[in-house]
């Protein structure tokens, strides 16, 4: 039964995608709707079973092995499923949101003339997500990788007509890549080290401590690189942001459910070798804690309402490789389920705003829809507080979590750091949340709620932002409730996770650490209120002063016209010069030579060859004569 779960819940998705490709070019948003929502519903029940069958199960995990896919000489991978807490903790995620954006989608796409091919694509990206999180190996898992990297160029660049647009796909997609080759590399590493990609097989080995370690710390390394690029840490960040060009849902199901959460799966995976490297952790932790600040920063100053969310879940994904790096998975993962509950729910929410407003993304344009739009305003509303982790909304505990761990292993640069981009989030999250929600209604379309298929997934989202912390209490707040609830996060995904680290800190520190930053992000959150509803001018006054430092946050530190104007054009540059020198005038040229020679040629026979019967007969004595001299000098 269990096989039949695994199996049902690969196939269905394949299976809605492709049947909806085949009929790509249907304008029917209903039978596109049903054929895209249904298997993913079925992916959700069977997640569901495969979670209460680990639950009540004495074993922790399942390997489900389909057929073998390769097998040259001492290099064998099959086609095999690792079924344990940590994938159907991913699994519920990947199709319990995706299935809730598969329903937004149908309010989204409705005026779409190719509904079809957009429920093929995004089928197409649950299924690759699927094969990514369940495979036993790093060879499979690749394999869902690139899946989810080619359908995220397929879906980021859907209205390909839009140059913008198709630019955007292609950015993504190219930026993957480079990360690529470090996943590549990684799995290199460990095939030579062990002779095996198999996560069971890997950690086995590494229990018997036969092994370089320096193989394992650059494996980390590269391994690392790659999870850089799906999950858009510094320097790869780039394409995470252009990537809002795609329609809105494949926005939220790219930040919250897919894609970016691929790089922090791999970390989480390989946890058994990382901790191996804590020289790569230290890497970790702080190309996220930078990253997490950097990209505050410049979510300050945006004024498109994707972007700023955009840049926001770079600086969450920041949050949840600083866990990682600390050691503390338990809490990265943590902040990973509760930033999809959010983010899913903020994008889905600006998703109905732009749609409501005909597509305008600009905030300053926006204004007093909270009389248009309540239900969405109240969901969005919800999405906020949990994403600047205001308590009791689910942000709070995964957030504080992360914080205290930080600063509990001593990593008090690190801390700080994240304290502060904590505020930076609470700024540029009023700031977005007044612009479009509160003041003057300035835009001069009449909005409108989108009805059950917008409202059901944003009211779903909206519950499980509030109630999602609860699934991991901290310690401190547990023992003064009267039954005592447990972290039921740490203690679902303890058999599969790594156990190296401890962090240790008194609980009246703790207690310091959730109220001292409970106070300052609501302090700094009215304050944000205060100016931006009541001193407007003063604001104005500001941004005048330090227009130069605003413009470079807009701007997003130059970044994008520094890669632009330094990596892309000199590269298109030397292509050009390469095509003009070595296409054009060796390749071609040569060609062309040859072509002209033949032709010639072709007109020393036409003259020949002209159909007059003398001629002919000319060339036959002349044969003629030839011959007979050939026999008397012979």
């Amino acid at each position: 039964m269990l096989k039949v779960a695994v199996i049902s819940l690969l196939l269905t998705p394949l299976v809605g995608a492709l049947i909806n490709g085949l009929r790509w070019k249907s304008e029917n948003i209903k039978s596109a709707a049903f054929l895209g929502i249904a298997p993913i519903f079925i992916s959700f029940l069977s997640s569901i079973y495969l979670f209460f069958s680990l639950l009540y199960s004495k074993d922790t995990s399942f390997l489900v092995s389909i057929f073998e896919w390769l097998n040259i000489k001492n290099f064998q991978i099959s086609f095999s499923f690792l079924v344990d807490p940590l994938s159907v903790f991913m699994l519920l995620i990947i199709t319990g949101v995706g299935f809730l954006i598969h329903i937004f989608s149908v309010y989204y796409m409705s005026e779409d003339k190719r509904p079809a091919k957009y429920f093929s694509y995004l089928n197409l990206f649950v299924f690759s997500m699927i094969v990514l999180v369940l495979a036993d190996n790093l060879f499979l898992m690749f394999l869902g990788w690139e899946g989810v990297g080619l359908c995220s160029y397929l879906l980021i660049g859907f209205w390909f007509t839009d140059s913008q647009k198709a630019a955007a796909g292609m950015k993504a997609f190219i930026v993957n890549r480079i990360g690529d080759i470090g996943f590549l590399l990684g799995m290199f590493f460990l095939f030579q080290q062990f002779s095996s990609l198999s996560f069971p097989v890997l950690s086995g080995i590494v229990d018997t401590g036969s092994f370089d370690l320096n193989s394992i710390k650059w494996a980390c390394v590269f391994l690392f690189m790659g999870a850089i690029g799906k999950s858009a840490q510094i320097p790869l960040y780039i394409w995470l942001p252009s990537a809002m060009a795609g329609p809105t849902p494949v926005s939220a199901l790219i930040h919250a459910a897919t894609m970016v959460t691929a790089g922090i799966y791999l970390i989480v995976r390989a946890n058994f070798l990382f901790v191996l490297a804590p020289e790569v952790l230290i890497l970790i932790s702080w190309t996220g804690a930078v990253t997490a600040l950097v990209a505050a920063l410049i979510a300050c100053a945006q004024s498109d309402i994707k972007k700023v969310l955009a840049y926001s879940t770079v600086s969450q994904l920041g949050y949840m490789f600083v866990a990682a790096g600390i050691g503390a998975f338990t809490a990265s993962l943590f902040h990973l389920l509760t930033h999809a509950f959010f983010k899913a729910l903020l994008f889905l929410a600006s998703g109905a705003v732009i749609h409501a407003l005909h597509g305008e993304q600009n905030i300053f344009r926006m204004g007093g829809l909270k009389r248009y739009l309540p239900i969405t305003w109240i969901c969005f509303l919800v999405g906020f507080l949990a994403l600047i982790g205001l308590p009791p909304f689910s942000g709070f505990f995964s957030k504080d979590e992360i914080l205290w761990s930080a600063f509990a292993s001593g990593h008090f640069g690190i801390f700080t750091i994240l304290s502060l981009t904590a505020l930076l989030t609470a700024f540029y999250m009023s700031r977005l949340y007044i612009l479009v929600f509160h003041g003057s209604f300035k835009s001069k379309v009449s909005p409108h709620e989108g009805g059950f298929f917008a409202s059901f997934p944003l009211i779903t989202l909206a519950l499980l932002a509030v109630l999602g912390g609860f699934l991991g209490i901290p310690h401190l707040i547990s023992e003064y409730l009267p039954f005592h609830p447990p972290h039921a996060i740490e203690v679902y995904l303890k058999p599969v996770l790594s156990s190296a680290f401890s962090f240790k800190g008194s609980q009246l520190a703790e207690g310091l650490l959730m109220l001292g930053s409970t106070v300052l992000i609501l302090g700094l959150m009215l304050m944000t209120f205060y100016l931006y509803l009541k001193k407007e001018e003063y604001l104005v006054s500001l941004k005048r002063r330090i227009f130069g430092f605003s413009q470079f946050l807009e701007e997003a530190l130059g970044v994008d016209s520094f890669c632009s104007s330094k990596i892309v054009q000199p590269v298109l540059n030397i292509s050009h010069e390469l095509w003009q020198g070595l296409d054009i005038k060796l390749i071609q040229g040569f060609i062309l030579g040859i072509q002209k020679w033949l032709l010639s040629l072709k007109g020393l026979f036409e003259k020949g060859q002209n159909g007059k019967m003398q001629n002919y007969a000319v060339f036959m004595m002349f044969g003629l004569l030839i011959c007979v001299l050939a026999v008397l000098i012979r």
